[in-house]
């Protein structure tokens, strides 16, 4: 409140006239996008950034509310990492469409990070946003024309939501490099299972033989960012991804992602061999319900590709 209060006098704004929307993000990556529609135009302003603090709606709490404040919960407190939204609209809102408004604003910047495949701090599943994300929406008053709502098939939602989706797309890749070439990488596709560069190679090479251990670490950016390769891998975790919620039967789980991972393996290998000759012999048990389980499928699949993709080359 101090805070706010000296920034308002700065700005010589009387104190209690404005609120403050607070993050640690970059002011100079900050994004402005404009959309517009004959006399109506909305400016949406972003800055974001995910890389330590994003979750989904309804992960797991670090704190709660009591009658003496704030109380931890056995969970890690939040990281740092924020996305602040403001949108400016040229014509008047009544209270009603502003509250629409906010609901698009949160559903163009899920979908974004949906589409990004953002993934959690906090548990497996993709980000809808930040633990810390803020919203400010401002309309002007007096305008001939006065907006009784802000729903998705309205004008003016769809300008709110494309407004919304281009600066905080932008926003993203210049706070933290979280891009469409971003996501194109193995190894991001499995960070919300805990995967990490060091951890997947080193499982990988002990997996591998001799002749292929080093070559495989030499050559693991072309490896990781292989796109047939990386494809494979995303069906693969969006397989799993539909047996957690149930759209997928379990009964048919194994089949299904051996499959898949025999996929990879051909990826990772570059020869059309049969499919059945990658399936015989993996562990299945708790792919579904272990990430630890998942990611040493992944890594068996890779290591058998990388081994047949090797077979020979080194004999002479």
């Amino acid at each position: 409140e101090r805070y706010l209060k000296r920034i308002q006098g700065k700005a010589g704004i009387e104190n209690g006239t404005a609120a403050g929307l607070g993050t640690a993000a970059n002011m100079r990556n900050a994004v402005i996008a404009r959309k517009a529609f004959e006399g109506l135009e909305v400016i949406a302003v972003t800055t974001a950034g995910v890389g330590g603090n994003a979750g989904c709606a309804g992960d797991p709490a670090s704190y709660a509310w009591t009658a003496d404040g704030s109380q931890l919960l056995e969970r890690p407190s939040p990281y740092s990492g924020t996305i602040v939204t403001l949108v400016f609209i040229s014509e008047e809102l009544t209270p009603g469409a502003l509250v629409v408004a906010a609901t698009v604003v949160a559903e163009a910047k899920a979908g974004l990070l949906r589409d990004l495949m953002v993934p959690s701090k906090y548990s497996t599943r993709l980000a809808t946003g930040t633990g810390t994300d803020q919203l400010g929406i401002a309309s002007l008053l007096g305008s001939e024309v006065v907006h009784g709502d802000a729903n998705k098939h309205s004008k003016l939602g769809e300008l709110i939501g494309q407004a919304t989706e281009a600066s905080l797309r932008e926003a993203l890749n210049l706070q933290g490099g979280v891009s469409i070439d971003w996501r194109r990488s193995s190894l991001v596709q499995l960070a919300r299972f805990g995967e990490t560069k060091e951890a997947f190679i080193q499982a990988v090479r002990t997996r591998l033989p001799g002749g292929c251990r080093d070559l495989f670490e030499a050559n693991f950016l072309s490896v990781n960012h292989d796109p047939v390769t990386v494809g494979a891998v995303q069906a693969l975790v969006h397989l799993r991804d539909q047996c957690v919620i149930g759209v997928l039967p379990k009964g048919s789980v194994q089949e299904m992602l051996q499959l898949q991972g025999a996929m990879i393996a051909r990826a990772v290998s570059g020869k059309s061999i049969e499919l059945e000759r990658w399936m015989d012999d993996w562990r299945m048990e708790g792919m579904v319900d272990s990430s630890e389980v998942f990611l040493d499928f992944v890594r068996e699949a890779f290591a058998r590709g990388f081994a047949i993709k090797w077979n020979g080359r080194f004999e002479d």
